[in-house]
C-alpha cells in the first residue's frame, strides 16, 4: 500500500505540507476523471494502485470500495452542485487537495490529510526566455504573460498552473508525488458526451471544456507532452474516445494497462 510520511500537521483543522510529500511515491497511479468512458473501466482490477480521483469520479471509487489516495477539486461550486458526491469524497478519501476555504465548512474525518491548493504565479520574463525555472516549465513567450501562463508545475508547494480542467492539476500532483507511470481514466474532455455519473435526473454541473479546449487545455497538454514526459514520467490514456491527440498521450488498452499496473 502506498503511504506518505507521517505529518503532525495532518490533525483536524490544520493543513499538511505539499513539500513533505514531494517525490515520496513511485510506480503507477490511476488518475480517474468523470468522462463517459470511465463507466466501462474495471476499477476493481486496479484497486491495488493509488487512485487520484476528481470531482464526481468518486462515485466509481465508492461503488468499487476503493479509497482515493488523493481527491482533488478545484471547482468551488461543485460542493453545492453535487453535495452528496462531495460528501462521499470527504468521507472516503485518504487525502484531500482543495481550496483553503473549502475546508472551512467541510466535514473532514479526523486523520485525513488536508492539502491547501493555490495557483502558481505566472512565470516571469526570464522563465519565458529559458522555458521554465527550477520548479516548473512554461511556454517560451518572452513578451507574452498570457503565453507564459501555459505552464506545468513540478512542485505543488509553489502552486499549480490552471488549464481549465482539473485533470491537468491531477497530472501536476502525480508528478509532484513522484509517480512514474500515469494511467488516465475517463479523461475524455468531450463536453458533448457528458459525465459517466450523470443520468439526467440530477443537477448537471456546468462544463467549459469546449470553451477552453483550444486556448488552455490543448496547449497545456502539449507543453507537458513535449517538455515533461520522459523515461521517468510516462502518461497513458485509457480512453479510446478521448479528445487528446494520440501523438501527445498514447492510447492503450486494458491488457497494456494491466501490464503496467503489475
Amino acid at each position: 500500500m502506498n503511504t506518505l510520511p507521517s505529518q503532525p500537521s495532518a490533525e483536524r483543522g490544520a493543513f499538511s505540507s505539499f513539500e513533505a510529500c514531494r517525490n515520496t511515491q513511485k510506480g503507477p497511479v490511476v488518475i480517474l476523471a468523470s468522462g463517459a468512458s470511465a463507466r466501462h473501466f474495471p476499477l476493481g482490477d486496479f484497486a491495488h494502485l493509488p487512485v487520484i480521483a476528481m470531482n464526481g469520479s468518486v462515485s466509481l471509487t465508492a461503488a468499487c470500495g476503493v479509497r482515493p489516495f488523493f481527491y482533488v477539486c478545484t471547482d468551488t461550486s461543485f460542493p453545492k452542485q453535487q453535495p452528496e458526491l462531495f460528501a462521499t469524497a470527504l468521507r472516503q478519501s485518504q487525502r484531500l487537495a482543495l481550496w483553503p476555504e473549502q475546508f472551512a465548512d467541510a466535514a473532514v474525518p479526523r486523520g485525513t490529510e488536508c492539502y491547501p491548493l493555490h495557483k502558481a504565479d505566472t512565470p516571469g520574463v526570464l522563465d519565458g526566455l529559458r522555458g521554465g525555472g527550477s520548479h516548473h516549465v512554461c511556454n517560451r513567450a518572452l513578451w507574452s504573460k498570457r503565453g507564459r501562463s501555459i505552464a506545468f508545475s513540478k512542485d505543488m508547494s509553489n502552486g499549480y498552473y490552471d488549464a481549465r480542467t482539473v485533470a491537468f492539476v491531477a497530472l501536476q500532483l502525480a508528478y509532484h508525488l513522484g509517480f512514474e507511470q500515469v494511467l488516465l481514466v475517463g479523461v475524455d474532455l468531450d463536453q458533448g458526451a457528458g459525465r459517466f455519473y450523470e443520468d439526467g435526473n440530477a443537477q448537471v454541473s456546468p462544463c467549459g471544456l469546449d470553451q477552453h479546449w483550444g486556448s488552455r487545455i490543448l496547449p497545456s497538454l502539449t507543453l507537458m507532452a513535449e517538455q515533461v514526459v520522459n523515461e521517468q514520467f510516462r502518461v497513458y490514456n485509457l480512453s479510446q474516445q478521448s479528445r487528446i491527440p494520440e501523438q501527445l498521450i498514447p492510447k492503450i488498452g486494458l491488457d497494456e494497462a494491466r501490464r503496467i499496473a503489475a
